[in-house]
């Protein structure tokens, strides 16, 4: 059946979102009302990142852009479904100890990544089968799981039988009801886009076609070549395989032209897909390979460290740390806001200065008992989070100990000799910091990641880790695309230096 989706390919770095944006400025120009108009999202960060964009770009209030959200928060918005009725962990908590199984979930939530990887292996092949719109057997068959058959199947009637019962639905559940009652809810739209289309899942895409139609105009904008979420359910094959027509956004503002030529040798590898041709950004750019990634000099502009597994980063961590850098590690900061925060808070108190009892409260929680604090005065008990306080306050009334001996007052000591409950390597790394001159509670210029993790974001400086998990190399054998295009996507990170750093063990690299 023809369709009435058009593709609009957007390579690394082309300003596809601008793009799209862009087509929200003419429809909102020729007189659509911003509420006839739909812009679905892969993620919560990218829908949110969306009505922030068009609210300022057009001036516009977010009540306004009632349907920029993600198919998850669309179908839930649109199901008569309550707040009440959605999945808990404590839902799966519940049942979980009624069948004498662990079943914590950390999280649940409207990402794909949420639904179908939730920390619980049997959950996240329940949810996989559901939304690849496959039986639950085949599911199972196709993972690497060593939980048995029969306890993922008994999880799973129960599982349908717990939500009937108690009338609680899941985020798939969601998209079911949506696919199944879209003729009788789904709003009538003069434009919709679908972004980050290549990773939507078959369940998915079934939203997606009863968006088409109810709407005038529909766009699915995407990069089949960085499809690398087909873990977590993505049927990129049908995005390819849409006949709808497409166009090619043909200018990357990313990507060099020495990155760009790398990235293209890589995409060539992919059999699958549909070939597209985009200029790289005037600036050549620096490629080079390295044996070590001790060999680069991280002190200026922003950077991705990258690998294709997690535990290809361990040993930069330890080497940025010894080197007094900050960082971010898959999203945390290499030291936590509660230690930055005491440690500011203790130098803004030993300069008269005044702090939150938040931040007092977590001074003293790095303080011995006895030594530092007296007894009953741990938890600051008598301060507000919000009230204001300052060292002279703290020793006459919060039970800070103003001599520490004889010959020491706690006014003269600084962070690391006040707090002397501080790890050992905690204490060792801010004093690296400081040499260095970081300000340790700024925005890290320097993010470690795997490569799945980092899709979307973007660098002056990409540290490739070129080594392959020994899990990839066989899953590779069957689905060798996969990895080419997770490599392709490492690589289009880069803005101007690319360092490619190579593996010990030259049969487990990726060859670039």
């Amino acid at each position: 059946m023809e369709t009435k989706i058009f593709r609009i390919y957007g390579p690394p770095g082309t300003g596809k979102t601008t793009t799209l944006l862009n087509k929200v400025d003419e429809a909102l120009s020729a007189g659509v009302d911003p509420a006839h108009i739909g812009y679905f999202a892969f993620t919560r960060q990218a829908a949110n990142e969306a009505v922030e964009r068009a609210c300022t770009r057009f001036h516009l209030d977010k009540s306004q852009l009632p349907w920029f959200r993600t198919l998850h928060s669309f179908a839930l918005r649109l199901s008569g479904i309550r707040q009440e009725q959605v999945m808990q962990p404590e839902h799966y908590k519940e049942l979980g100890a009624a069948l004498g199984f662990d079943l914590n979930v950390e999280q649940t939530g409207d990402d794909v990544f949420d639904l179908s990887k939730n920390n619980n292996p049997v959950i996240s092949i329940i949810n996989l089968a559901r939304l690849r719109k496959v039986d639950l057997r085949e599911q199972y068959d196709q993972m690497r799981t060593d939980e048995p058959w029969n306890k993922v199947k008994y999880i799973s009637d129960s599982l349908i039988e717990y939500k009937n019962r108690f009338e609680v639905y899941d985020f798939t559940d969601m998209l079911e009801v949506f696919v199944k009652e879209a003729a009788g809810f789904c709003p009538r739209l003069a434009l919709t886009f679908i972004d980050e289309a290549q990773d939507l899942s078959p369940l998915q895409w079934d939203v997606a076609h009863a968006l088409e139609k109810h709407s005038e105009k529909i766009y699915a904008a995407g990069d089949d070549d960085q499809a690398i979420y087909r873990w977590a359910g993505a049927d990129v094959e049908h995005f390819i395989g849409l006949n709808g027509g497409y166009e090619v956004l043909e200018q990357s503002y990313r990507v060099p032209a020495s990155v760009h030529k790398l990235a293209e040798r890589v995409a060539r590898r992919i059999e699958r897909r549909v070939v597209k041709k985009y200029l790289p950004k005037k600036d050549v750019g620096h490629v080079e390979r390295l044996p070590d990634p001790s060999m680069i000099n991280y002190s200026e502009g922003s950077w991705l460290v990258l690998a294709q597994a997690a535990y290809f980063l361990n040993d930069i961590t330890q080497e940025l740390k010894s080197r007094g850098h900050l960082f971010s590690y898959r999203g945390r900061r290499s030291i936590s806001e509660a230690l930055s925060d005491a440690v500011n808070g203790w130098e803004q108190l030993r300069k008269g200065k005044q702090v939150t009892g938040r931040t007092a409260r977590t001074v003293y929680s790095y303080m011995s008992v006895g030594d530092r604090v007296k007894r009953g005065f741990k938890k600051l008990p008598a301060l507000a989070d919000d009230e204001m306080v300052t060292l002279d306050e703290l020793i006459a009334d919060h039970g800070l100990i103003e001599n520490v001996d004889l010959v020491t007052s706690i006014r003269d000591m600084i962070w690391h000799t006040a707090m002397d409950k501080l790890p050992s390597a905690d204490r060792a790394y801010i004093t690296a910091l400081l040499r260095r001159g970081e300000k340790f509670n700024a925005e890290p210029r320097i993010h470690l990641s795997t490569i799945h993790g980092s899709k979307g974001g973007e660098a002056d400086n990409v540290v490739l880790f070129t080594g392959v998990s020994p899990a990839a190399v066989k899953a590779a054998e069957t689905s060798p695309d996969d990895l080419h295009r997770v490599f392709y996507v490492g690589i289009t990170r880069t803005k101007q230096n690319l360092f490619l750093i190579e593996p010990q063990d030259s049969t487990q690299a990726y060859p670039i």
